[in-house]
């Protein structure tokens, strides 16, 4: 059997107006949601907060996120996905708004900020769940697979080109105008959703409570081995990963190769994302989850190349392998949930694959330092490496993840 669709050609998601509309919007959004980590960490430090209160400004954000994500998907199965997306998006421009008036005005402190990050963090824990749900609403069935794709790429090309204009704006005209950027994208986004028109998805007749939805949810997540099995691994990746990256990576590749080369490194990564994502534009494997599971073994090759190489290339081809894996997985993973999970449910299961993706990525930040101090950075890599690449790899042995294909 081929492991690959014929080959055909495949007409372009872009044809329907309904998702032209929802890729200007989640791009646009993504690009300023890319220039505010940067612009925010220069407000933090020039209003003479620590690394500290910076990362506790940080945190507020993702605590709220985490928290709030559950009930978005709930709201996202009972009422209009559109409406979600329309009045996050509007309520965060007006958010964005404050802190760039607050700051250009030169009213801003630093528990103010950390406020209306929480206020950000549960606007976007609510919009989620729906945006993510809303791709198969607005294209046909058999173009599904080139939708997610391409919703993807442009959301990965466009954070690429906001950090980098991040810094510049920061520099150029301060942290206040370059959030103010942000503010705008989202206003740009509000608009385009409220111009979606999409099958209503509200549920006729009367509701149980929302808990009782919430439990429905986390049985239909349970229902399925595959997505309870990797939903779980990507629990694992986050929860060794995220100190990688956010604390090992900068001092032991700063420290062997030298400063600039963590910048190289992560351009590498971003590049691994971009390619990852023009591959699946072309190529659709029929058990898209299997290959993309196998291809996710790929994310051990960074943590494993700094951890046993001083030199750049071994850690940049690494960068640039954890990039592609990871990207081809999650297109994979993204359109076997499209395709596998009811209409009515679909949002809750978003919600519950955003919450164990990332709720242990905060304990992870906090006890990675810890740890690689006590068994050494080198050997605490190794062990990341092992645990990447190996939790993926034992994946395969179920049996749901190697037959899964793309219809239900």
């Amino acid at each position: 059997m081929s492991t690959t669709d014929k080959p055909a050609v495949r007409a372009s998601p872009l044809r329907s107006r309904n998702f032209r509309l929802l890729v200007t919007g989640t791009t646009t959004s993504s690009l300023g949601n890319a220039i505010t980590p940067v612009a925010l960490a220069f407000a933090v430090l020039d209003l003479g907060g620590s690394a500290s209160e910076l990362g506790l400004v940080i945190a507020a954000f993702a605590l709220a996120e985490v928290v709030t994500v559950l009930f978005g998907g709930v709201l996202g199965d009972r009422v209009p996905r559109q409406l979600m997306m329309e009045g996050s998006a509007a309520a965060s421009s007006a958010t964005q708004a404050l802190i760039a008036i607050l700051l250009v005005g030169g009213w801003a402190t630093i528990p103010a900020l950390g406020a209306i990050g929480m206020v950000n963090g549960c606007l976007a824990a609510l919009s989620s769940p729906s945006s993510q749900a809303m791709t198969r609403l607005t294209v046909p069935a058999e173009e599904l697979g080139s939708a997610v794709a391409l919703r993807r790429l442009l959301q990965t090309m466009a954070g690429v080109v906001g950090f980098s204009v991040g810094g510049l704006l920061v520099a150029a005209v301060g942290s206040g105008w370059a959030i103010a950027v942000d503010a705008a994208t989202y206003a740009v986004a509000a608009v385009c959703f409220s111009l979606l028109r999409v099958p209503q998805t509200r549920p006729e007749g009367a509701r149980p409570s929302l808990l009782a939805d919430l439990a429905e949810g986390a049985r239909e997540v349970l229902r399925h081995t595959w997505l309870w099995l990797l939903i779980g691994q990507a629990l694992l990746y986050h929860l060794f990963y995220g100190g990688v990256q956010g604390v090992l990576g900068p001092i032991v590749v700063g420290d062997a190769i030298g400063r600039s080369a963590w910048g190289l490194a992560l351009g590498a990564l971003m590049a691994g994302f971009v390619l990852g994502g023009l591959v699946c534009l072309r190529w659709r494997p029929v058990r898209g989850l299997y290959v993309g599971t196998a291809l996710l073994s790929l994310t051990a090759a960074f943590p494993l190349a700094m951890a046993l190489s001083d030199q750049l290339w071994p850690v940049l081809l690494g960068a640039f392998l954890h990039g592609l894996g990871l990207e081809i997985f999650s297109v994979n993973w993204d359109l076997s949930i499209q395709r596998n999970i009811p209409e009515d449910r679909l949002a809750r299961v978003y919600s519950f694959d955003i919450v164990g993706s990332f709720v242990a990525r905060p304990l992870g930040l906090a006890l990675t330092g810890p740890v690689a101090e006590w068994v050494g950075f080198d050997r605490w890599l190794v062990v990341v490496g092992c645990v990447m690449g190996g939790s993926a790899l034992l994946a395969l042995l179920s049996p749901d993840v190697r037959r899964l294909g793309h219809t239900a």
